[in-house]
Formats: structure tokens, sequence, C-alpha cells
């Protein structure tokens, strides 16, 4: 009597599994209108808006250009991906896509390589379109630069929605977190960096996401070079990225339950 040997199933490779998984997440977002809205029309919207000199009370034209392109990452990141991802693991997506042969982290890594790179051609949009209309004058190093910046405030914002879904498990409550994430971040970093609030909280709203990526924004567009600000602007921003990651790894969920 001969002994049947199970047929040994081979495993994809990780290359293969992860182009499978960005060709797929790529699809997901191109049929996405949210995501396209959030991360480009918001702000088109501000920098048309503000071209126009009676209305624009928000300073010169790269600090537009600064706040268009932060307001762009902080809801796209943020608002737009952490519901994505509360959603697909609400209704078991996430929990399918773990089964199959495609290892774990690749699942993560496809869905915030595709984020990240709407998000910069999001901002080459922004930066083009917010030069013509408000008439500055960007070299190629400028807007090198002023996209080097847009990667950090992604990962910055996709690290603080990753985080966020680790800690709360319904996507309601994840959209009702995080519009107040919004409301805050924005508040304190614009409003607190005008030093309307007073100065300690001006102090503290160079070193929050928003007021560290308008300060590398604005230096950037502005040409002004390098200073000790903006140092410190991305000594914050990799120290968010460091620890919201840490919390959105260690503490995250393939289900609401």
């Amino acid at each position: 009597m001969t002994d049947r040997v199970a047929p040994v199933t081979a495993q994809p490779s990780v290359g293969l599994a992860l182009r499978s998984l960005l060709r797929a997440d790529v699809l997901v977002l191109l049929r996405s209108r949210v995501s396209a809205v959030l991360s480009i029309l918001l702000p088109i919207v501000i920098v048309v808006v503000t071209s126009f000199g009676k209305v624009n009370r928000l300073g010169g034209a790269a600090q537009v250009i600064g706040l268009a392109l932060t307001l762009g990452l902080i809801t796209s990141c943020l608002l737009g991906y952490s519901l994505n991802l509360a959603h697909d693991r609400e209704v078991g997506v996430l929990q399918r896509l773990r089964v199959t042969p495609a290892p774990t982290w690749t699942i993560m890594v496809s869905r915030l390589v595709v984020q990240v790179a709407a998000n910069l051609i999001g901002s080459v949009i922004v930066i083009v379109v917010g030069s013509i209309l408000h008439k500055l004058n960007l070299d190629p190093g400028q807007y090198v630069m002023m996209l080097g910046i847009a990667v950090l405030g992604a990962a910055v914002f996709l690290a603080l929605g990753q985080a966020l879904v680790a800690l709360v498990r319904t996507s309601s409550a994840i959209n009702a977190i995080g519009r107040i994430l919004f409301i805050l971040l924005v508040l304190i970093g614009l409003l607190g960096g005008t030093g309307i609030l007073g100065d300690t909280v001006k102090a503290i709203a160079q070193w929050t996401p928003v007021g560290a990526l308008m300060n590398l924004f604005t230096d950037a567009a502005s040409g002004t070079g390098w200073a000790d600000q903006d140092t410190s602007a991305v000594i914050a921003c990799v120290g968010y990225i460091v620890v919201f990651s840490f919390i959105g790894i260690r503490w995250f969920r393939w289900d609401s339950r």
C-alpha cells in the first residue's frame, strides 16, 4: 500500500503578493470619490479662494499654500485613511485578507504606500496651482523640498490615523473622534501659531503636527532657507511618527470584536 503525500502548495513570493495588493488598493482608491475630494478638492478650493486679494487674510502666498497642503494631508490621512481602514475591519475585509497566503505586513504596507502616493499627486497639483494663482516662483529645489515635507506630513497623519483605529473599534466612534482631533489640531496649530491665544499656546503650537508642517511648508515655499524652527519641526514630526506608529502596530486588531 502506497502512502499518499499531500501536495505542497507553493507560497507566492512577497513581491507578487505586494503587487497584487497594490493593484487592488489602487483600484479601490480610484473608485473612491471621497478620497479624491479629501486629498485634492479642499486644498484647491483654499488656494483659489485665497487668490483674491480682498479675501486673503491668512498671510502671504507661502503660508496659504502651506495651509492648503497641510489640510489636504490631515483630511485624507487622518480622516479618510482611518475611516476606510475601520470600515474594512468591520465588514471583514481585513480578516479575509489575513487568511490569504500574502504576509500580514504586506496588507498594511500596500495601503500606506497607495495613500502616500495619492497624497504626493495631490500635493503636486496643489503646489502647481497655488504657485500660479499666487504668482509664487518656485525653483526645482523648492518643489523637491515641499514634496519631501508632504511625505513627512503624510507619514505623521497616517501614523495618527493608524493609532486611532488601533485604540477605537467602531467606525462611527472613529469618525466622531477624528473630526474632534481635526478641529483641535487645526485650531491649536493655526490660531495658536499666530499668538492670538497667548505666548504659551504659541510655543506649544510650534510643536503640534499642524504647526510643525506649516512652518516647514512656509519656509520651503518662501525660500528663506533652513532655520532652527525647521529642525525642531522635523524632530517633532519624527517623534509623532515613532510614537503613533508604535501604538498603531502594538494595539491594532484585525476584527472589531
